[in-house]
């Protein structure tokens, strides 16, 4: 994924043992990864800091995830809460973005992220909102191990790649969706067009992410996803692209998938 060409400098990123909340671990989490993100936190609701690109992107995920959410709950999405009574968990929420309008939309979010620094910036920009969202410094591994959910709705959107394991990752989300309910993953396809343009051109040509954000060796092809996901009690449908149009400077859902996609998963 990437959006505007005003990157701040990053700093200089904090060890990982300091970003690591007490108790946040996991096997899947890439330590590397999560201070990267963490040296950042303070700028997740910087629109033209260097989280812009996803500000640009959310637009689109989340009428995604309205829109299936609502054919999966046969909800209203006129109504002005339509997904109230419905729990949903967002993993990797970083600054929360995108766990602050489904909490407006009515759902009961639960958002966690390995990294401390995003929980707490996360948290102080929700809370002068009076937005009921519950903010932990937590991994999948341990909601999991301690019994949390399940979920009606899990989402994990561009964090998959940046996981050490992502096939345990991504079954064990998998494994917190409550049953009747789905999981909307996000991710970036291995293509040479995602190489050219979601990783050369992206951060090094037009800066629209610092460089060094992705590893173009870690995006995964749509049918991994479903390998990964074969051996769970799921239904895998997609891929659905999401493109960039550089004339009207938005993203959209359309058929192309050789970059941006997601993956739907029900659990029946």
């Amino acid at each position: 994924m990437a959006a505007s060409s005003h990157t701040r400098p990053a700093r200089e990123a904090p060890p990982p043992q300091e970003i690591l909340a007490e108790g946040a671990s996991g096997a899947s989490i890439d330590p590397a990864d999560v201070a990267r993100f963490s040296a950042q936190a303070a700028e997740w609701w910087d629109a033209k800091g260097p989280f812009a690109p996803l500000h640009k992107f959310n637009p689109a995920r989340l009428a995604f995830v309205r829109d299936q959410a609502a054919a999966r709950f046969g909800r209203d999405v006129r109504a002005r809460k339509p997904f109230q009574g419905l729990s949903l968990l967002d993993v990797g929420c970083g600054g929360g973005l995108i766990a602050e309008p489904m909490s407006r939309l009515g759902f009961s979010v639960t958002a966690v992220d390995a990294s401390a620094e995003n929980i707490g910036t996360a948290r102080a920009h929700a809370e002068p909102q009076g937005l009921p969202i519950t903010y932990r410094a937590a991994t999948v591994e341990q909601l999991e191990a301690e019994g949390a959910g399940p979920f009606d709705v899990v989402l994990t959107m561009e964090v998959i790649e940046h996981v050490r394991d992502p096939e345990a990752f991504i079954r064990t989300c998998s494994r917190l969706v409550a049953p009747g309910g789905l999981m909307i993953v996000a991710t970036l396809n291995r293509t040479l067009k995602s190489l050219a343009l979601g990783k050369v051109a992206a951060e090094y040509v037009l800066r629209w992410v610092p460089a060094g954000t992705h590893d173009w060796r870690q995006f995964l092809k749509p049918d991994e996803i479903r390998l990964m996901l074969s051996h769970e009690p799921v239904a895998v449908e997609g891929p659905y692209g999401i493109a960039y149009d550089p004339l009207s400077d938005q993203w959209s859902q359309g058929v192309d998938a050789d970059v941006n996609y997601m993956m739907v998963a029900t659990r029946d």
